[in-house]
């Protein structure tokens, strides 16, 4: 998908020489896949402390099962 978009040229150009990229493009796509990376991170951090735990449950008697 063709997309034009207005982007600082020094970020890009820092972004690029930083990450070691031969392309504008590269730069942009492993710029786009650490951020959602890191966003899902960040949902899963705010997870902590909301699921119940059960400190009796034994998960290796669950794999014995089988």
């Amino acid at each position: 998908m063709a997309t034009n978009l207005a982007i600082d040229d020094r970020l890009l150009l820092e972004a690029q020489r930083i990450g070691g990229h031969r392309t504008k493009k590269a730069t942009v796509t492993e710029a786009l896949q650490e951020y959602i990376q890191h966003r899902k991170q960040v949902r899963i951090l705010e997870m902590f402390g909301t699921v119940d735990f059960d400190p009796k449950y034994d998960y290796k008697k669950q794999r014995r099962r089988s």
